[in-house]
């Protein structure tokens, strides 16, 4: 059987990827991780890697930007990669520096409020308006702690990691782009970087919203299924 990692994004747990492994546990071996702490976004990334070992990676948002930190930094533990609604991040020196506030104000605002202030306010963007309640992984987001939270803004955000766009070119594993049909700006973002991947590479859309994990997780179990069975 092929093996595949799988990686949540912000403010998820390896909880969040259980439907889609309810559909990949019968053909593949499925492994969900938690994001683990370290003191930069590339070591985070390579942390990853050591737990995972060879493997197909499979990241959502937070999760596809570190899977794709880890294919560039150690492309020998990475034999298929799929990056569900995410982005190799932000090109601009002064658009970054803005998330990086922005991200802590957002830090700033778990410590004073504290962590169930914070979901609530965070799930009830737009972007993630298309996840449906009691969805997998929703409960368990209310146990993380808030010094968990507040690293992930501070060391994991987009404003924070070195963007990767002029380094897409040296991907030569098999890569899936799999977006959304109702995300428009990562569909956008997708279409970039299949521009720019320099080896075999698709993108895939799902209907749905950002969210892909949670909002069509038999959909995505069966495309990274068929993935690895024919990369992995």
């Amino acid at each position: 059987m092929p093996k595949v990692v799988l990686v949540p994004g912000f403010t998820q747990t390896a909880t969040s990827w259980d439907g889609v492994r309810d559909v990949i546990d019968a053909s593949c071996d499925a492994v969900a991780l938690d994001v683990p702490i370290r003191e930069s976004f590339g070591k985070t990334a390579k942390a990853i890697g050591t737990r995972g070992g060879p493997a197909l990676y499979a990241g959502y948002s937070m999760g596809g930007r570190l899977c794709l930190r880890l294919a560039l930094d150690h492309p020998h533990l990475v034999r298929g990669l799929v990056v569900v609604s995410a982005t190799p991040g932000i090109a601009d020196a002064d658009a970054r520096r803005a998330r990086v506030a922005s991200d802590e104000q957002l830090a700033r605002s778990i410590e004073r409020d504290g962590v169930d202030a914070f979901l609530e306010r965070w799930l009830a963007q737009p972007l993630f308006a298309t996840v449906p309640p009691g969805a997998p992984g929703l409960a368990e987001r209310a146990l993380l702690p808030a010094s968990h939270l507040t690293h992930c803004l501070r060391v994991l955000g987009t404003g924070t990691m070195e963007p990767m766009w002029t380094r897409l070119a040296e991907l030569t594993m098999p890569v899936a782009l799999v977006t959304g049909t109702l995300d428009r700006s990562y569909d956008a973002i997708a279409v970039q970087m299949r521009e720019r991947v320099g080896g075999p590479v698709e993108h895939m859309r799902l209907e749905g919203g950002h969210s892909l994990p949670l909002e069509q997780p038999a959909a995505l179990g069966e495309l990274i299924a068929r993935f690895a069975a024919q990369h992995g």
